[in-house]
């Protein structure tokens, strides 16, 4: 489908906004491979990603000014800034803040909320911009995806919903539970995460799944007062039911989408996708 044959609707005009080092960037370069727009992975590290063009951005790893891409994901046409994180170049963030339809929140699963991400966030809310949070680092040592979730509440007093939970931590982290479709799923490595293995649910994680299942469920119909009445019936919500019940949530900023992930090591990028199209 070409650009211009793609309606209004489904174009989403988003911004990545993090601390230092939260791993923008990287997850930034995942979205450009998983989408087709480059045939390989450019790292930080190396000095090779596509959005530190400049040579300041390639010699430090850092991100100095805002950078924009277009990339398709399914129907969709995503076009992405990825933003400075360094406290030095807050001014750059809100700059871009002010043209964005939406932004992904990131978050680093050891560090968690961090005074720039408290930064971002008020800009973010200066501007209404609506958010989707992002887990990255899940791999690292003392990743923890619920403990920032429970810092969101108290430094940012936001109210985030997950949508995926993780499946182990730091070295034990496998992949993520989709708490809609509640399937387990795994990322193949040899194709750098690109092809998405779905699986039954774990036993040791079935209780959790349906616990953090129906907080989502109950998020979902908090915002519409048919699927209140419908919930508090005992009546299963549709799939399509809960996600459009959660955009809306999340458009109107009384809840924050949460997804969780290992950027670097190709998990957890594509449901991401999916939550800033859905």
């Amino acid at each position: 489908m070409a650009k211009r044959d793609i309606p209004l609707e489904r174009v989403r005009n988003f911004g990545i906004m993090a601390h230092i080092d939260g791993g923008k960037t990287t997850t930034s370069e995942r979205i450009l491979y998983y989408s087709g727009k480059n045939y390989k992975i450019g790292e930080v590290h190396d000095g090779a990603a596509t959005m530190d063009f400049m040579v300041q951005e390639q010699e430090r790893g850092i991100t100095i000014q805002s950078a924009a891409t277009c990339v398709t994901w399914g129907q969709y046409r995503l076009s992405l800034i990825d933003t400075p994180g360094h406290v030095d170049f807050t001014a750059e963030v809100e700059r871009s803040l002010r043209v964005l339809d939406g932004a992904v929140a990131l978050y680093c699963a050891v560090g968690g909320v961090q005074p720039q991400s408290e930064q971002v966030w008020r800009q973010s809310e200066k501007y209404k911009v609506p958010k989707i949070a992002f887990v990255n680092k899940m791999d690292r040592v003392g990743a923890n995806f619920y403990n920032v979730m429970d810092q969101m509440r108290t430094q940012l007093h936001a109210n985030p919903v997950p949508m995926v939970i993780p499946i182990g931590a730091a070295e034990t982290f496998e992949g993520v539970i989709d708490l809609i479709s509640m399937k387990a799923l795994y990322y193949d490595m040899k194709s750098l995460g690109k092809t998405v293995i779905e699986k039954e649910i774990p036993e040791e994680y079935k209780i959790k799944a349906e616990e953090y299942h129906q907080k989502m469920v109950e998020a979902a119909a908090e915002q519409d007062d048919a699927l209140m009445e419908k919930f508090f019936a005992g009546e299963e919500l549709t799939t399509d039911e809960i996600k459009k019940a959660i955009r809306k949530g999340c458009l109107a900023r009384k809840i924050t989408p949460a997804f969780c992930g290992s950027a670097f090591k190709d998990k957890g990028v594509q449901q991401l996708l999916d939550g800033v199209c859905d």
